[in-house]
């Protein structure tokens, strides 16, 4: 055996008596780098020798690891001994002496690539600034690393010099030639690096690189893959007209134009008049432009507001695409993993969830059944976040992660290159997280991507945003007017409040007409109220399981079971229909494909409105225009402020706006094509004037934040921190849940092989949506890491009220204010 056979990159897994070798391990790092590669192909506004690079510096990341110290901090030799070096220092040696033959300039990127793979390069205490500069010569390089064996050293550089293709070092190499080259290519790194960036092209080169590095590496350390095989195939178009042709339809016009942009698009079409397909149309024709010009195999992500839309259009996606298992289909939000979970089912070696005997170790089977499930579940996740698919349903917040660069998130921004987007129901940001989509829709042509939006309600103040971001032309798609939109709905207008007994007394009638009526509140209080007054009603008529009340506070699991009766009862679709009830917030906007008979709703903004209509005669297959009431809202202020707001949640501009244009059109049936005729009204006003101002602020303070890139290797962890700021709310369980979370988070309940962070996936189901403010309401459990509230819970009405914590002076639960 030889020398470098026995130097290990890796600890041994358990059970296994051996780590894996560190030519092994960069073997599988350059492998994997090959995959990135072939996945993102040219990237526009990258160098040309990128890959070159960074191929190089996959193959040198990890030679650092041929000390004695680092060997005995891994057990080889056991026991195991801490060192308290960081490795990829060492590596630059490597690179200097096996690649001397290669440029200055070559080096130092291929030296940034490896240096930079896991701590920043500057900043606070994660990175490696003060290792650094405390190694003054290459006498403390050598001193600072300690001994190595030098056979397997100069092994090692042969082996690399050959994967190199480059021509072998001559003569053995020694620990002190190794510290001397060491020495002097960190100082040139730092030198070149240590401040800002030459200029922005370079530190945005730096970043992909670093992104490139650290993604071949995790996929390599993971034993993971990258897919190859897109989920929507060039053939898309021939299979979606067969399968049309099948069901006697053909291609709308829309469809048939999206199909043929080449190019940034804007789609507007009715709901139920296939927007998706669209997107996927147009989405198959960017993919293969961009594969034909030599940009790899391009991602789609798609990308939608609400957790809840996201799981369902991933199941969409899997029947359309032929993945209903989602093994080609990733899911990237922060409950992807319950979401796998939930669907998942249990293979032959599960034991059947009613089964509670127990297993050999004294586990119950359910128990054991479940935690499979979520072990599975959580490898799903992982591997997606891992950037596995090629298509991708998300939201676009891990997205815009990408934006903080680092070892964390470069890979983030180097896998969204020459990538397409379709971006659904983009109106529903508030304006500074628009923003932010903006800004990086710039970025992300930059580095090669198509984007698509579509919806049935885009204003144009909206439309010219996008286009004043992107460079290339936004080619906008709508239905021939030859095609009339459909008429499904008859408005009517409402003076009483949702909660006002008449109105109480209207939905109950309709109730008792053997009508399906989903009534939309604009707060959790009032959606409570109505349930608790109209529940009793549905159920006496049409049984127990005919009335179903949904918010944003509920545990995770109650609110996946009530999601699961909603689709079984009222999907789109569903023949025969049936009766009933349906409470909501504004959850249910664009979160489910359900079809109710008629509509009862509080008065919100023109788009809250349009979204809420759309869940009533959805398919457009009721006799006649299904009638959508609109109930005027209450006016007032929210406790932190003297605005007023409709319901205390939406703005009251917008708001009183909206009312002001459906008064025109009270008692008339509705032409869908007026939508955007109503929102170009709304948004031509000075509040409309106020909210682009806001848009374009909130669009040049995330781009001179977060996409400059002058310090692309300085700890982030501050801008981290201001990022996640900008996102408002915390998830909270229980007091009498605190018990089951600490016992699912517990180790003695772990199975054998189960993935980690198991436990705290199945703990998650006991987690409850609250606002920002909800962390002075109850006490931060720092063992567990989850805030515990004092509060009235149940399965039917969720989260009713929460107790102030002991300071009276802070703030409590207010649900009126929620959504």
């Amino acid at each position: 055996m030889s020398e470098l056979e026995r130097v290990w990159a890796k600890s041994p897994e358990q059970g296994s008596g051996r780590g894996e070798l560190l030519t092994e391990h960069l073997s599988l790092t350059r492998d994997a780098l090959e995959t990135v590669r072939t996945r993102l192909g040219r990237i526009p506004s990258a160098p040309e020798r990128f890959w070159t690079w960074a191929l190089l510096a996959c193959l040198f990341h990890d030679p650092g690891k041929i000390p004695d110290g680092f060997q005995r901090m891994v057990g080889n030799p056991p026991p195991k001994q801490p060192w308290g070096r960081r490795h990829e220092i060492y590596s630059l040696g490597f690179i200097e002496h096996v690649l001397a033959q290669v440029s200055e300039e070559e080096r130092i990127w291929v030296g940034l690539g490896a240096l930079t793979h896991h701590r920043p390069l500057t900043g606070g205490e994660r990175s490696i600034r003060k290792e650094c500069t405390a190694l003054l010569s290459p006498e403390q390089v050598q001193q600072h690393f300690g001994p190595i064996n030098e056979r397997a050293a100069t092994e090692l550089a042969v082996w690399l010099a050959d994967q190199a293709g480059v021509a072998p070092p001559q003569g053995p190499l020694t620990a002190e030639q190794l510290a001397h080259d060491t020495y002097r290519l960190l100082h040139r790194v730092r030198d070149e690096w240590e401040d800002e960036s030459p200029d922005d092209a370079a530190g945005m080169a730096a970043v992909l690189l670093q992104g490139a590095v650290t993604l071949a590496d995790h996929v390599a350390s993971a034993h993971s893959e990258l897919l190859i095989d897109h989920p929507l195939p060039p053939d898309y178009p021939d299979m979606i007209r067969w399968s049309f042709l099948a069901q006697g339809r053909t291609l709308f016009s829309h469809q048939w134009k999206a199909e043929h942009v080449h190019g940034h698009t804007l789609l507007r079409a009715p709901t139920g008049r296939g927007k998706t397909e669209a997107g996927l149309l147009w989405a198959a024709t960017q993919i293969t432009d961009l594969t034909d010009d030599g940009r790899g195999l391009p991602r789609l992500f798609y990308t939608l507001p609400y957790l809840a839309s996201i799981n369902a259009m991933s199941t969409r996606l899997g029947e359309d695409l032929d993945d209903p298992r989602l093994e080609r289909i990733g899911i990237t939000h922060s409950r992807a993993a319950a979401f796998h979970m939930t669907h998942a089912s249990c293979d032959e070696h599960d034991e059947p969830d009613g089964d509670h005997g127990e297993d050999r170790a004294g586990h119950s089977r359910k128990g054991t059944a479940q935690r499979r499930r979520a072990s599975r579940a959580i490898a799903k996740a992982n591997a997606s976040r891992l950037y596995r698919e090629l298509l991708r349903v998300t939201t676009p917040y891990p997205l815009l992660r990408g934006a903080l660069g680092g070892t964390t998130h470069s890979a983030t921004l180097l896998d969204a290159a020459n990538s397409v987007f379709i971006f659904d129901e983009l109106h529903a940001y508030d304006p500074q997280r628009l923003g932010m989509v903006l800004a990086m829709m710039r970025q992300w042509e930059q580095l090669g991507g198509r984007i698509g939006i579509i919806s049935a309600t885009i204003p144009e103040a909206l439309e010219e945003a996008i286009g004043e971001v992107l460079e290339g032309t936004l080619h906008c798609v709508e239905p021939d007017d030859a095609h009339p939109w459909p008429v499904r709905h008859r408005l009517a207008l409402r003076e009483p409040h949702l909660t006002d007994p008449k109105s109480l007394q209207e939905i109950e009638q309709s109730l008792r007409s053997g009508k399906s009526v989903a009534v939309i509140a604009n707060n959790v209080a009032d959606a409570s109220f109505l349930y608790e007054q109209l529940a009793p009603v549905a159920r006496d008529l049409f049984g127990p399981d005919a009335a179903l009340l949904l918010h944003a506070r509920f545990k995770n699991q109650d609110r996946a079971e009530i999601e699961r009766k909603l689709q079984g009862r009222y999907g789109a679709g569903a023949c025969p229909r049936r009766p009933g009830l349906l409470v909501a917030t504004q959850v249910v906007e664009v979160s489910l494909n359900v079809d109710f008979d008629l509509l009862h709703t509080s008065a919100a903004t023109l788009e809250a409105l349009i979204q809420r209509f759309g869940r009533t005669n959805r398919l457009g297959w009721l006799n006649e225009p299904a009638p959508v009431i609109v109930h005027h809202p209450h006016y007032a202020p929210r406790h932190n402020g003297p605005d007023e707001f409709a319901d205390k949640v939406y703005p009251k501009a917008p708001t009183q706006l909206g009312w002001e244009i459906l008064t025109r059109h009270d008692g008339r049936c509705l032409d869908e094509r007026l939508f955007t005729h109503w929102l170009n009204e709304v948004y031509s006003s000075d509040w409309g004037s106020e909210w682009r101002a806001q848009v374009e602020d909130a669009r040049k303070l995330f781009h001179d934040s977060f996409l400059t890139f002058l310090q692309p290797f300085d700890d982030n962890a501050e801008l981290a921190r201001a990022f996640d700021g900008m996102f408002n709310g915390i998830d909270g369980i229980l007091e009498g849940d605190e018990a089951e979370y600490r016992r699912a988070l517990s180790r003695a309940e772990r199975t054998p092989g189960e993935q980690p962070g198991t436990g705290r996936l199945l703990a998650s189901q006991l987690l409850i949506p609250l606002p920002d403010y909800a962390r002075s309401c109850g006490r931060w459990a720092k063992d567990l890491d989850v805030l515990v509230i004092d509060a009235t819970y149940d399965s039917e009405y969720g989260l009713r009220s929460m107790q102030r914590a002991t300071d009276p002076r802070r703030p409590t639960y207010v649900p009126g204010e929620l959504v």
